[in-house]
């Protein structure tokens, strides 16, 4: 039975990004089978209000208010849906917990009828410290309440962020982890014509390249990142993302060169050819997809331990786990990788087997159908 399946993911490509692309391979997946996808998203300059994509994904683009530069998107009252609530939805995968779009689509599902299921990917709160960190609970307190109340069941991408869902009081009723398609991702990476990044750097026949992915907030370590690597000989640092610690990136030079927003083959092939993807995060990941794409690329990995690593990295035999997101331990961490390679493409090969085993989306996508079958039936 063909079925129209309606995800509503605040932001959405192109704005690049971890949710962004998990929206992005469940809705083409429902298209590959013959089902109607949808995503409702917040609008963004230069882009229809709606169009079908290159995957059969139809997307509709919502008025919004662009608050924190873009990071928040807040849905503009009264914004014109009936088009979308024409489409005979059968279900409703509502991204994340905290947006004023996710609570409204949570309420008009209720009202309307819409089966529906929550997936969050965060593990902590959005901002910290401070007046505007205490009003920011408040407000995800809120905001979670009044989607609970709406009585559909939320899955975590992780079991960190099924743990971090009881902070609101919610229970989450299972994980659809994030996940990649590795043999895409392979494709991906020895496609005909791909970039040559070390001869693009201009890396000498030794040098060593360490690659960052992600966006450019302080709380993601790209300077930090940055500093290690300036301290380390031989090694050059490429980044790729944009974001408010852009410009100073960009203003280092010499060995660390900033690439600004990539296409995702570009990213792909820059994993696949780097020493070491590294991950200095302290911000709420709920999943990183880069630790992901990074084991496909059999890309040796050094992070902290944020929320995924313990299921995707479950020890020492896996990855280099720093201690803190200081310059000095970023900066030991990759010289203890660099020091054994052999060892560090051992630890590559775990994470491939144990992503391949787990963390593929064809397995999220039927378990996915499976809740969606489910509720039909009820």
């Amino acid at each position: 039975t063909v079925m129209v399946i309606c995800f509503f993911s605040t932001q959405y490509l192109p704005t690049p990004g971890g949710v962004e692309r998990y929206t992005w391979n469940l809705a083409r997946r429902c298209a590959a089978a013959g089902h109607r996808a949808l995503v409702v998203t917040a609008a963004l300059p230069g882009l229809p209000a709606r169009e079908t994509d290159a995957d059969g994904i139809e997307i509709f683009r919502l008025p919004s208010w662009p608050v924190m530069g873009g990071r928040f998107p807040v849905l503009k009252p009264f914004a014109p849906a009936d088009a979308l609530w024409a489409q005979d939805i059968d279900f409703a995968v509502i991204q994340t917990r905290m947006y004023p779009q996710s609570i409204w689509a949570a309420h008009q599902c209720r009202r309307r009828g819409i089966p529906a299921l929550v997936i969050d990917h965060s593990t902590g709160y959005m901002m910290h410290g401070g007046l505007t960190g205490a009003l920011g609970r408040m407000y995800e307190h809120l905001a979670c309440g009044s989607i609970r109340r709406c009585g559909f069941p939320f899955y975590g991408v992780s079991g960190d962020v099924c743990r971090w869902l009881q902070t609101f009081g919610i229970w989450a009723a299972g994980r659809l982890p994030n996940a990649v398609d590795p043999v895409e991702l392979d494709r991906l990476a020895h496609a005909e014509g791909a970039i040559n990044w070390r001869e693009k750097l201009h890396l000498p026949a030794d040098g060593k390249l360490i690659a960052f992915i992600g966006r450019l907030i302080p709380e993601k370590g790209a300077l930090r990142l940055a500093e290690a690597v300036q301290a380390l000989p031989g090694c050059t640092l490429a980044v790729a993302g944009t974001g408010p610690e852009e410009a100073a990136l960009a203003a280092l030079g010499g060995r660390v060169h900033a690439l600004g927003a990539l296409p995702h083959d570009a990213i792909i092939q820059l994993l696949a050819q780097a020493d070491a993807y590294c991950l200095p995060t302290e911000y709420a990941e709920g999943f990183p997809t880069t630790l992901l794409e990074a084991a496909a690329c059999h890309c040796p990995i050094v992070t902290t331990r944020t929320a995924g690593t313990g299921e995707l990295l479950p020890g020492e035999d896996y990855a280099i786990f720093l201690p803190d997101a200081g310059a000095d331990a970023i900066r030991a961490g990759l010289a203890a990788l660099l020091a054994d390679p052999t060892t560090a493409q051992a630890r590559a090969e775990n994470t491939y087997q144990n992503l391949c085993s787990h963390f593929t989306w064809q397995a999220v996508f039927a378990t996915m159908m499976e809740v969606v079958k489910s509720a039909k039936r009820s």
